[in-house]
C-alpha cells in the first residue's frame, strides 16, 4: 500500500524501522530510504541554482534543466548506496558503527537481499546515466567531462578517497562548481567563473555538513582506519573548519556583492547571523557524552553534523531566495 506520509518522513529524515515495518512499505518508500532521500534537496538546490544563473543569462531550458536535476539527484542517490554497499563489505559498518545508530541500513540490518540491493542499485544509476546520456546528445562539449567527472565521485568517494582525507575536499567539489558549474554549461552552454564564485558559497553548507558528520564518529572512524579529514585534523580543529567554513559562505556572499557580481539581495543570509552565537557555542567545545534534555528525539549521535545540517538549510533557503530576488531585479 502506498504510503505518503512515509515518503514525506524519509524525504525529511533517516527514520528507524523494524523488519515488520519495512516490509509493510511501498517500493517508493523503500527506494527513498535506502539512499537517505532527506540528503537529497542538497543536491536539488545545486542544480536550482545553475538553473537560476542560466536564466539570469538568458540561456534557461525547460527540458534540458529537469533532465539535469534528475540525472544528479538519481546519480547522489547511487552514491549513496553504493556507500553503504561497500562499507558493508569493508567491515566498517558491522557492530552498530555510527551509520547503523542514525538510520536504517539496508544490508547491515538484514531489510534486504544484496540481489535486492543490486536491482536497486541498478535502476537508479540506469536512470542517471540515461539521462546523463541523453544530456551529451544534445549539448556535447564538456558535458561528456562533467559526466564522467562526476562518475569518478559516485564510484570511487566511499573508497578510497573517504578513507584517506579526500572526501571532504571531493564534496566542495561536487556540490559547487562540479553540480552548479555544471549544471549552468549544461544549460548554458558556456563555463562561468561567476556562477563558479556563487557555487562555492552554497558547496560549503553540504561540505559543513559532512565534516560535522565525520567529526561525531572521528573516534569511530579512527578504530576502523578510515582517516577522514576530521580523523587526520583532530576533534578541535575539526570543529573550528566547521566553523571558518560557515563564516566564509557569510563573507562571500558580502564579497560577491561589493565586486558587483550580484546585487544586494544576496545580503539576505544575513538573516541567518542570530544563530551563530548558538553555532559557536555548539562547534567551541567537544561533543556532550550524552544528548541534553530538549534534543529532538532520534538524531542522536548526531549532534555537530545536525546542528550543521539545520543552518545549512537555513542559510541555503535564503541564499536560494536572494538568488531569486536579485534574478528578478536583474
Amino acid at each position: 500500500m502506498i504510503n505518503v506520509t512515509m515518503w514525506g518522513k524519509a524525504l525529511n529524515q533517516m527514520p528507524k524501522l523494524s523488519e515488520h515495518e519495512w516490509q509493510a512499505l511501498d517500493p517508493v518508500a523503500r527506494w527513498l530510504i535506502a539512499c537517505r532521500a532527506s540528503v537529497l534537496f542538497m543536491t536539488f538546490t545545486a542544480a536550482a541554482l545553475g538553473g537560476l544563473m542560466a536564466w539570469r543569462a538568458d540561456s534557461f531550458h525547460w527540458d534540458l534543466w529537469l533532465a539535469t536535476v534528475l540525472g544528479l539527484m538519481f546519480a547522489h542517490a547511487t552514491n549513496n548506496l553504493l556507500n553503504d554497499y561497500t562499507d558493508s563489505r569493508r567491515g566498517i559498518d558491522k557492530d552498530n558503527y555510527y551509520r547503523n545508530q542514525y538510520g536504517v541500513h539496508v544490508l547491515e540490518d538484514g531489510l534486504m537481499s544484496e540481489g535486492q540491493f543490486w536491482r536497486y542499485v541498478g535502476v537508479t544509476a540506469g536512470i542517471a546515466l540515461a539521462l546523463g546520456s541523453w544530456l551529451i546528445y544534445q549539448r556535447s562539449g564538456l558535458t561528456m567531462d562533467l559526466m564522467l567527472a562526476g562518475a569518478f565521485f559516485v564510484l570511487f568517494y566511499t573508497w578510497p578517497l573517504k578513507y584517506y582525507g579526500m572526501g571532504e575536499p571531493a564534496v566542495l567539489l561536487v556540490w559547487g562548481p562540479l553540480m552548479v558549474g555544471g549544471s549552468y554549461y549544461v544549460l548554458a552552454g558556456s563555463w562561468s567563473w561567476n556562477v563558479t564564485w556563487l557555487s562555492l558559497v552554497f558547496a560549503l553548507g553540504p561540505t559543513t555538513v559532512l565534516f560535522g558528520k565525520h567529526t561525531d564518529k572521528l573516534e569511530a572512524d579512527r578504530s576502523k582506519g578510515v582517516n577522514t579529514l576530521p580523523v587526520l585534523l583532530g576533534e578541535r580543529l575539526s570543529r573550528l573548519f566547521v566553523l571558518a567554513m560557515i563564516s566564509a559562505q557569510y563573507l562571500l556572499c558580502i564579497a560577491l556583492v561589493l565586486a558587483g557580481s550580484f546585487g544586494w539581495p544576496l545580503l539576505v543570509v544575513l538573516i541567518s547571523l542570530p544563530v551563530l552565537p548558538v553555532l559557536l557555542a555548539v562547534f567551541g567545545k567537544p561533543k556532550p557524552s550524552s544528548p541534553p534534555g530538549n534534543y529532538p528525539e532520534g538524531v542522536w549521535p548526531l549532534w555537530f553534523s545536525a546542528h550543521a545540517f539545520r543552518h545549512t538549510r537555513r542559510f541555503t533557503s535564503l541564499f536560494l531566495l536572494g538568488v531569486i530576488v536579485d534574478t528578478v531585479l536583474v
